[in-house]
């Protein structure tokens, strides 16, 4: 009876597992752009620059807040209040190296005090046909119009080389920033992943899906030892480390999603030095 019930768990996590990327997505998800990573080489003539920020996400519709996968953030009304009716596209963000605290705050059904601590910083807004340096342009006229301390407009500037975008990297991160965005001026605002947007790091990032719980020794043990995960390649590897003691005591469950960061491929194809980041927000 006992490996009976074994064998039913094991067929109920493979099916969430195979079915909750259908499940997390939402009818209204918005289309955005997505990044590439930025590699040496790159004519960054064309391109403006500014603060990767370490938040979520987050698309104006005029109306309301949506996740990347079309979920409704469900920000107070006195929040919303003060964003325009024009579409723009942004991160929820707290403030550098406060991820952790965000998410407490965002996820939840209903809206609580901590949303005093939240800004939508806006690097984008919703023009068919125009270019990211005219609707630069377009924002800081939006902006010059709106006093709220709710929404803010992500600085944008130019790098012409290489050697400068990295010392700007370096001080960004040394001050506790994530990496930088590269967006190219001259791109129209479409869907869909490309070199109109870059991202840039010091390591590279990426998703997996949870697919078993390792024990910890030591120190840790009776609680994470490390995950194992499995990419888009199908390949599985170990996440061993970026977890705090919370995190191992509660790990993310099979079938989640997280970001991992890395710095370069085996010959094999798996990730070297990975590094568990966070779990990805539906």
């Amino acid at each position: 009876m006992l490996q009976y019930l074994k064998q039913i768990r094991l067929l109920f996590l493979l099916l969430a597992w195979l079915v909750s990327p259908w499940l997390h997505a939402a009818p209204n998800a918005p289309e955005l752009p997505l990044a590439h990573v930025y590699k040496q080489g790159v004519d960054l003539q064309d391109y403006w620059l500014s603060e990767k920020l370490d938040g979520v996400r987050a698309y104006w519709d005029g109306k309301q807040l949506l996740s990347k996968q079309g979920h409704v953030y469900q920000a107070p009304d006195w929040f919303l209040a003060d964003l325009p009716s024009q579409p723009l596209d942004g991160e929820l963000w707290a403030g550098r190296g406060r991820f952790e605290y965000l998410m407490t705050i965002v996820r939840d059904a209903e809206p609580g005090s901590g949303w005093r601590d939240v800004r939508y910083m806006v690097f984008d807004m919703v023009v068919p046909q125009v270019s990211f340096s005219d609707r630069v342009v377009k924002l800081k006229v939006l902006f010059s119009g709106i006093d709220s301390p709710v929404i803010g407009l992500v600085e944008q500037s130019r790098v012409s080389a290489h050697q400068a975008l990295m010392a700007r990297l370096d001080e960004v991160v040394a001050a506790g920033g994530e990496g930088l965005m590269l967006h190219r001026g001259s791109s129209y605002y479409r869907a869909g992943r490309s070199s109109d947007l870059l991202k840039v790091k010091r390591y590279q990032d990426a998703e997996a899906r949870v697919v078993g719980h390792l024990p910890g020794k030591g120190k840790y043990r009776g609680m994470l030892g490390a995950l194992l995960v499995e990419g888009a390649d199908q390949l599985r590897f170990r996440l061993g480390t970026g977890f705090s003691d919370q995190q191992r005591r509660q790990p993310p469950p099979i079938g989640a999603l997280v970001t991992y960061k890395y710095y370069a491929k085996t010959a094999k194809g798996l990730p070297k030095f990975a590094s568990f980041l966070r779990v990805r927000q539906p």
